[in-house]
This record gives C-alpha cells, sequence and structure tokens, in this order.
C-alpha cells in the first residue's frame, strides 16, 4: 500500500512539473517570447560536495523578445507533500549551491590559473532565479506555505544570496488562470507585492 502511495504521488508531481511547464511555454507563445518545451528540462543536478546535490525539478531557458535577454530559472513544485518549514528549507540548499566551490584538485594552484570561482559559474553567466509554484492547496495553504518562505526569508544567513537572486512564490491556479508573465508571484523577502517572475533583480 506504501509503495503504491509513493508512486501516486510520484506520477502526481511529475503531471504537476509537466503542466508548470506548458504554461511557460504556452505563455512565451502568447508574448512572442521564445520558450520551447526542450527549454524546460526536469531534475538537473548540481553538486554540492560530499555526495550532496541540489536538483531543482526544473530548470526553465526563457528569452524575452523585446529585450533578447535570456532568463534562467530553477522551479520547485510543490504539492503540499511536505512542511511549510522543510519546503522553506529548499531557500538555504539554493543559498549553498549560490556559494559552493569545489574543493581544489591539488593543494597548491599552478602560476597563473585562475582563482577558484563558484561552481554555478561554470554553467551560468548569472544564477538562476528561484520559483516556488504551490499547488494542491487552497488560498489559506499557499498563503501558510508562503509565509514559511517569508519567515526563511529572514534569516540574515540568506542576506546575501536574495540581494542578488529573485526567489518568488505563486499558486499554480494564478499561474494557470492569468499566465506565468502576470504579477502573480509573491517575492519572498516581500510577501505582501506581487510582481512578474520576469522582474529585476534587487539592487
Amino acid at each position: 500500500m506504501a509503495d503504491r502511495t509513493a508512486a501516486r504521488l510520484r506520477v502526481g508531481h511529475a503531471l504537476t512539473v509537466t503542466e508548470t511547464g506548458l504554461a511557460f511555454v504556452q505563455d512565451a507563445r502568447r508574448r512572442g517570447d521564445l520558450c520551447q518545451p526542450l527549454d524546460w528540462i526536469p531534475e538537473v543536478h548540481h553538486p554540492l560536495g560530499s555526495g550532496e546535490a541540489v536538483i531543482p525539478d526544473a530548470l526553465l531557458y526563457y528569452r524575452c523578445a523585446d529585450e533578447g535577454v535570456m532568463l534562467r530559472a530553477f522551479v520547485e513544485v510543490d504539492r503540499a507533500t511536505m512542511g511549510p518549514e522543510r519546503l522553506a528549507a529548499k531557500i538555504h540548499a539554493y543559498a549553498r549551491l549560490h556559494q559552493y566551490m569545489p574543493a581544489p584538485g591539488a593543494r597548491h594552484r599552478p602560476a597563473g590559473q585562475e582563482p577558484a570561482r563558484e561552481d554555478w559559474r561554470r554553467r551560468y553567466p548569472l544564477f538562476p532565479r528561484l520559483l516556488f509554484v504551490l499547488d494542491a492547496t487552497g488560498p489559506a495553504g499557499a498563503e501558510t506555505r508562503i509565509s514559511a518562505l517569508g519567515a526563511a526569508a529572514r534569516d540574515v544567513a540568506l542576506a546575501g544570496y536574495l540581494r542578488e537572486v529573485p526567489v518568488l512564490a505563486a499558486p499554480m491556479t494564478d499561474l494557470l488562470q492569468h499566465g506565468p508573465a502576470a504579477p502573480v508571484w509573491r517575492p519572498v523577502h516581500n510577501p505582501d507585492h506581487k510582481v512578474g517572475w520576469m522582474h529585476s533583480r534587487r539592487p
């Protein structure tokens, strides 16, 4: 019975992740932006060392036609299968990824070798923004989860990460009704406001 329940939850989550990706692809088509199905990449492995890793539900590539800018986002789809605090703890995992530098292969770098850099810079010119999509809960449940994300964002250890990386949350129902580009996203550092997910980074 437990195995069947776990399988049902995995299938439900996979379907919701796919539905979220389709919402971005269809919204881009309406807006004249570029986001194809292959620009939605599930479960991209990002190592943190010691066997740990951050694996977002999806990595999104999205090119804005007006500005020609390529945006990237890590997407976490939450179907209320974990408590709000566990969900909020994911912000800390992404902040660790933002700072993570692999241990050097040798004790001393050869002369002229570049100094160590964060590992994510090998893949991305800017660290992807982080989007939480909240599903399988009513408005009150979504508010509870957004409040938990907001409480986590008040941790002073996250201040540097949140200054550089937009972290936003939105209910799935709002994405489907208004489209992902609409101002339905709540910045976790300021959850009383709503913005579009493509909004500028914090100064």
